[in-house]
């Protein structure tokens, strides 16, 4: 078990987003919820994970933000293609209208405020699109001479596909501590056109957008692994959620 990060004062409230899965049972039973790993990771760097339920209307949404210390954007399904003005594809999966509206109105909200912000794969195409950014729908068949990015039920989570270069002057190698990694690789879209206020800093051999931040904010930064499977295996990945939980509960 990995340690906690203590702090002298109250541990910061970390608002995680959820997404919805339908439990086998007859008749079915939809459920909102988290993976376990995003919710660990947030505790052992010394956070309380608190899970931000969709179909609450905006104002309710807000009024959750405005508690928070942090946020944090996970992975999942695919964001619909029409929100960033691309058609709809075959290789488009798991898209949930209710996630998108409430994740780009937090995402919005995010960024307009001081409150820190980690946005990890999905998350990552999120702060990008709700800030006015475009993806790639499909990195395979749209971005010349892409690497495979998509892993997904193919290798387990925490293997480590390839390295991302990271821009040694950036939050984001601080955080880690170091200005090269290696990655794990779950996704099948990315970052197209970067939204207006973000910066690339991290990038993967093939030129792919692994990581941003947003100019001018405190804390936020997105990237386009999953850390959270990666923080028993590598310190550095511990270190960016104890570095955001750390942001928090020092008010960014």
């Amino acid at each position: 078990m990995l340690p906690s990060i203590s702090y002298s004062k109250r541990k910061p409230l970390i608002g995680c987003t959820t997404y919805r899965k339908t439990a086998d049972q007859s008749p079915p039973i939809e459920i909102i919820g988290l993976m376990p790993a995003y919710i660990r990771a947030v505790e052992v760097a010394g956070g309380l994970p608190v899970l931000i339920p969709l179909g609450l209307d905006d104002s309710d949404l807000l009024a959750i933000f405005e508690r928070l210390d942090g946020l944090l954007l996970p992975g999942g399904g695919d964001i619909n293609p029409l929100v960033y003005g691309e058609p709809v594809n075959p290789t488009i999966w798991g898209v949930d209208d209710d996630r998108d509206r409430v994740e780009l109105l937090l995402a919005r909200r995010g960024a307009e405020s001081d409150k820190p912000i980690l946005a990890i794969c999905r998350g990552h195409q999120i702060f990008n699109v709700a800030l006015g950014g475009t993806l790639w729908s499909d990195i395979n068949s749209q971005m010349p001479d892409a690497l495979k990015h998509d892993y997904y039920k193919i290798r387990p989570r925490n293997e480590l596909i390839h390295d991302v270069v990271i821009q040694p002057d950036s939050l984001l190698a601080r955080s880690l501590g170091k200005t090269k990694t290696l990655v794990n690789s779950l996704h099948h879209q990315g970052v197209r056109r970067l939204a207006a206020g973000l910066t690339a800093v991290a990038t993967a051999p093939d030129g792919l957008i692994e990581g941003t931040e947003l100019t001018g904010h405190p804390f936020a930064i997105s990237v386009q692994w999953h850390p959270e499977n990666l923080v028993d295996d590598d310190p550095a990945m511990l270190d960016l959620f104890r570095a955001f939980v750390h942001a928090a509960a020092n008010g960014g």
